[in-house]
This record gives structure tokens, C-alpha cells and sequence, in this order.
């Protein structure tokens, strides 16, 4: 039997606010290269280093098809969105690799 394989959708932010949205097959090991600033680009110069979304599919294509919707939209939809599972923006990977 095949261990079910998961991908996510996900939005990271930084303290001030400026948000990356990327896609995944392992968000633990994800977030934590983003955390690390292991990923050069928009999020290490940007300091963009809290999960404070998500979204799971079972499928790659599901997945990739969520992400260019929601980077399709403005900033607003996408704060609306965040505020909805995550009101307080806490970084929801705070805890993961104590």
C-alpha cells in the first residue's frame, strides 16, 4: 500500500507584512528552509520567515491550479483569506522543530 501524499498551497509572511505564496510536497521541510533563509530570492531579502496559511491537495495539479489563483489576486483577497483561518497572523510553524 502507497503512503498517501499530500501538497499544499501555502502563504508565508514576514513581521511588516509582505507575503510569499508557494506550493510544496513537504511543508514541514518548506517552512523550515524558509525559516532558515535556505531559499535565496524574494524571501531571504525580504525576511519572510512565518507560515500563516495553508491549504492541502491530493493532487500536484490541484495544487499548482490554487496557487496561480491566489497569485492572481490583490493583496486584499489574499489578506481576507489569511485573516480567515489565521486572525491574528500567528506563524503557524512556530512550534514544529522545538
Amino acid at each position: 500500500m502507497r503512503k498517501q501524499r499530500f501538497f499544499c498551497v501555502y502563504i508565508m509572511s514576514s513581521r511588516s507584512r509582505n507575503l510569499y505564496t508557494g506550493v510544496t510536497n513537504n511543508l514541514h521541510r518548506r517552512a523550515w528552509e524558509h525559516k532558515n533563509h535556505l531559499i535565496d530570492g524574494f524571501t531571504s531579502r525580504y525576511n519572510i520567515d512565518r507560515l500563516v496559511y495553508y491549504e492541502s491537495f491530493v493532487t500536484i495539479a490541484g495544487a499548482i491550479a490554487r496557487e496561480k489563483e491566489i497569485k492572481a489576486w490583490r493583496r486584499e483577497k489574499r489578506v481576507r483569506l489569511i485573516e480567515g483561518m489565521n486572525p491574528s497572523w500567528a506563524d503557524l510553524a512556530e512550534d514544529w522543530y522545538r
